[in-house]
């Protein structure tokens, strides 16, 4: 029984570890060696419980991403389709720039992926992001009425998530695009406020003119 704690203990230090050092060199730079040194384990431990570099940074990912989506509240259901757009938009944007220590690793890794793509986190990125997908899909629908056609709410949605993942690309200690030394939270609470209004009037804009070619003097 001790040797099984013992081994899922180790399993989970290695997966600790990987987050922290993938979030810092990315797959190319990672070493095996160094994740192993610094959990306290065996070379031969990743292979072990994971089968190899590839499906450890997988592990890793998929970790990292369902400890971020856990910290991203979900709107309230008793409001407005326009209000938990908002209410969804401005908790994103808040947790991908006010991250910070531990909680950061979801942030570091996604830079390191976009600088350096590798394909490997396309399926799991899909599996953990996709709920979340849909129930923004559902809301822009709502918002934007049933005669819209489904392209052009997937192209609202694919919008707003672009510019809510965009931010990812900021530095916390710098925002220079805004004269200040310092993404602050009044900083971070703007630039989330800019953003919904932004997505709003785009998409009401959208609404509208199909709206207008749909209709029977349009």
């Amino acid at each position: 029984m001790a040797k099984r704690k013992d081994g899922k203990e180790t399993r989970q230090k290695l997966l600790d570890v990987a987050c922290e050092i993938f979030a810092e060199k990315g797959y190319g730079g990672a070493k095996i060696s160094e994740i192993c040194r610094r959990a306290g384990a065996n070379v031969a431990a990743v292979n072990y419980y994971f089968g190899g570099k590839a499906d450890l940074y997988v592990a890793a990912w998929k970790q990292a991403m369902q400890e971020f989506m856990a910290t991203v509240v979900k709107p309230p259901e008793d409001v407005p389709p326009e209000e938990q757009l908002a209410f969804f938009i401005h908790r994103f944007i808040a947790k991908v720039l006010l991250l910070d220590g531990e909680k950061s690793h979801f942030r570091r890794l996604e830079l390191m992926e976009m600088a350096n793509p590798t394909g490997l986190i396309d399926e799991a990125w899909k599996e953990e992001v996709a709920p979340r997908r849909e129930e923004l899909h559902r809301l822009i629908r709502q918002f934007m009425g049933p005669d819209v056609p489904e392209t052009t709410v997937r192209l609202c949605e694919m919008s707003i998530v672009n510019q809510c993942r965009g931010y990812i690309l900021l530095s916390k200690n710098r925002a220079d695009f805004w004269d200040k030394d310092e993404l602050t939270a009044d900083l971070v609470n703007q630039i989330a406020e800019y953003t919904i209004h932004f997505s709003l009037a785009g998409i009401k804009a959208i609404r509208d003119r199909v709206r207008i070619k749909h209709s029977p003097t349009g």
